[in-house]
């Protein structure tokens, strides 16, 4: 009995929290500004442009490190742990 309870509860929570979401699309409240301009911007960026991450957020990459790789050479400061250079 208590397990179906719970099941129940449970259940009518997760109806409820789906329910949740809006379908609309978002608009500014009546009476208030929108965000200012950036500098040196012609004009204010659209929800678009504001939801695709920059180059520099999310730089792509042009390299294939695999293909690039190559033998390490002699490196004179690889040095054990408490040794002393000579």
């Amino acid at each position: 009995m208590r397990a179906a309870r719970t099941l129940g509860c449970l259940a009518l929570t997760s109806l409820a929290l789906s329910a949740c979401g809006g379908r609309e699309s978002l608009k500014p409240v009546a009476g208030q500004k929108l965000p200012a301009i950036p500098k040196g911007a012609a004009t204010a960026p659209v929800a678009a442009d504001l939801m695709q991450p920059s180059i520099q957020a999310r730089p792509g990459r042009n390299v294939e490190l695999l293909t690039q790789s190559r033998k390490r050479g002699n490196d004179e400061f690889d040095l054990p742990p408490n040794a002393q250079p000579e």
